[in-house]
């Protein structure tokens, strides 16, 4: 089963990888602020997720990981 995991600190919360998750189980981190002042992403339903990695491929922070 694919596994996404995010350097929630690094990630600069542009939502790039929200866009383009054809699963759209990505979103925006609720009540939680990294040290750059920025709302990360996170996976929200995992168990969904196809392993596809559009996400780590469009992030131009390079902060996404997608393990298969």
């Amino acid at each position: 089963m694919p596994r996404v995991s995010f350097k929630e600190d690094e990630c600069k919360g542009c939502g790039i990888c929200i866009s383009v998750c054809p699963k759209k189980i990505l979103a925006f981190c609720k009540g939680k602020i990294n040290k750059k002042g920025y709302s990360p992403v996170e996976c929200t339903e995992n168990e969904k997720c196809i392993g596809c990695a559009m996400c780590a491929t469009m992030c131009p922070d390079v902060v996404i990981k997608v393990e298969k």
